[in-house]
């Protein structure tokens, strides 16, 4: 997997633990057209070879921005052609990280507008610093949201709170978000990080295949009914059956040990 970015900084702090930074603090790591081509190819990589990998921690550079969206000074003028073209390349990063096989937790450690908090809502869960400050303000800029923000706002905070943020445009705090559902944790900036790794930990440290199926299901819980929700449960869950890790688990448990799973 090849992870050299020029918008992008990669770390691997802990065996298993991926961090992806997005690296334009000057700009509140706000996204021109090569961050998204980035963040895309970033994680397209990681749909087709999770080696090594069993947890994202996603977050921005800095202590003032996570994501300040797209990048407008590049967009000022940009023709409705290559506007397009270049949402295209969002759509497909949206989508790539909806579709990561592990879990992405984001560390929302600043700013998240527009796309900014659209890319945080399309990981699996937000932690943000008590100082973040959240908004899908595209409405005031004559358009809406775009990057999947109306599709899995409402399924984290409810129908009615969603149009209200995407309706009015206006900024939430972290701990409004931690009230509505939309972020799991606040914590300090001193400390957001931290403790998005120590949870990237423990996910890490689970079954591997067990994880990854169960966030599959997780997903599909909110899109079908009940009984096929269940139905899909279920196949994920014989996907776990045969394998190594399973027989680990039981093993260790009567072992009194950790167990030490091999993700096969």
């Amino acid at each position: 997997m090849d992870l050299s970015f020029e918008t992008l900084a990669i770390d691997k702090p802990e065996p298993g633990i991926m961090v992806v930074t997005m690296n334009r603090p000057q700009a509140l790591n706000a996204m021109n057209t090569l961050m998204m081509t980035e963040l895309r190819d970033c994680f397209t990589a990681l749909y087709g070879d999770q080696r090594g990998v069993n947890c994202v921690v996603l977050t921005g550079a800095g202590n003032r921005g996570f994501c300040a969206g797209a990048d407008l000074k590049e967009r000022d003028g940009m023709s409705d052609e290559v506007w397009q073209r270049q949402h295209a390349i969002v759509e497909q990063l949206i989508r790539a990280i909806m579709d990561c096989p592990v879990p992405v937790i984001a560390a929302v450690n600043g700013v998240a507008m527009g796309g900014g908090l659209e890319i945080a809502l399309a990981t699996d869960f937000i932690y943000a610093a008590d100082t973040a400050r959240l908004a899908l303000p595209e409405v005031t800029r004559g358009i809406m949201p775009g990057a999947a923000g109306p599709t899995n706002l409402p399924r984290a905070c409810g129908v009615r709170r969603a149009k209200e943020i995407v309706m009015t445009g206006l900024p939430f705090s972290a701990a409004e978000g931690l009230e509505w559902g939309v972020v799991n944790r606040v914590c300090t900036q001193e400390t957001l990080i931290d403790q998005a790794l120590e949870t990237a930990k423990r996910i890490g440290e689970n079954a591997p295949i067990g994880v990854r199926q169960a966030k599959k299901a997780l997903d599909k819980a909110t899109e079908l009914d009940r009984a096929s929700g269940y139905a899909f449960e279920l196949e994920a869950y014989y996907r776990t059956m045969p394998t190594e890790d399973r027989l680990e688990g039981v093993k260790a448990f009567n072992e009194k040990r950790k167990p030490v799973f091999k993700g096969r």
